[in-house]
């Protein structure tokens, strides 16, 4: 009996075909990289931004002293085109809002020193909460998106997670808190929610709302500076925030936190 053996294809060693690299990573490796950068551009601005503003002197214009120097041609300027110079102010508060520079009390005196306690509060309001509606997005989506998403991937941020649970589930009525206690930073509390997944809505009208009291004493205040720049008498920040006005800031920051009490409360009697 006569065997016929057929010629066999050679079979391809598995480990050589895993040495060949795939002619698709190094464009997936050009992908990730690119929406790396282009999550990073708005931050990589910011640091710019910040760097040219110290270079350039601007925050020497940013004080008390330049404002009393400069009172009468800012008040002039507010008198002849007090739409262009709204408009001016609301830019440059909103610019360092987002900027996280600390000159957001200062801007919100001068508010109320140039266009009164009313028109200041709404100025300085819609300013304030665009600047941190602004820095609240960048934040969410170059750092805030990914951090939450490498955190669901490992058991080393699960007290993260608790916290991103627990804050979202009451979060217009932390965020108010965090507004209306006049102890927390602002940038601080402009860049939290961002890494907790508050929805850009809350962050919004939490922001809104919460900065309105604080904002309106502000201006209130600084709709008085005239008389103090006219008796040369010193001003200093902490004396517009007494022990009366703290309180009562304090008391409506509790008040915030009457839905979080109930809900806590009716898990409980369930």
């Amino acid at each position: 009996m006569k065997v016929i053996v057929k010629p066999t294809t050679p079979l391809r060693s598995t480990a050589a075909n895993d040495s060949v690299p795939s002619p698709l990573a190094p464009e997936n490796d050009d992908r990730r990289a690119g929406l790396l950068l282009r999550r990073l551009a708005p931050l990589l601005l910011l640091g710019i931004a910040i760097g040219l503003f110290f270079a350039f002197g601007l925050h020497h214009h940013f004080s008390f002293e330049w404002l009393r120097q400069n009172r009468a041609e800012l008040v002039d300027f507010v008198a002849r085109s007090w739409f262009l110079a709204a408009l001016v102010y609301v830019v440059v508060y909103a610019g360092t809002t987002t900027l996280s520079l600390p000159w957001g009390a200062l801007l919100t005196l001068v508010g109320g020193f140039l266009f009164g306690p009313v028109l200041g509060t709404v100025l300085s309001v819609v300013a304030a909460t665009a600047g941190s509606f602004l820095l609240f997005t960048i934040a969410k989506t170059a750092l805030g998106d990914p951090l939450r998403a490498r955190a669901r991937r490992s058991v080393k941020f699960a007290v993260f997670l608790r916290m991103e649970s627990g804050f979202q589930e009451n979060a217009l009525s932390y965020l108010l808190f965090l507004r209306l206690v006049p102890i927390f930073p602002f940038f601080v509390v402009n860049l939290l929610p961002a890494f907790l997944g508050v929805s850009p809505r809350v962050y919004l009208v939490g922001t809104l709302l919460g900065i309105i009291p604080g904002t309106s004493i502000f201006s209130i205040v600084g709709a008085g500076l005239g008389k103090v720049f006219e008796s040369g008498e010193s001003f200093s920040l902490n004396s517009v925030l007494n022990p009366e006005i703290i309180a009562g800031l304090a008391a409506l920051a509790l008040l915030s936190m009457i839905p979080v009490a109930y809900k806590r409360w009716r898990k409980r009697a369930a």
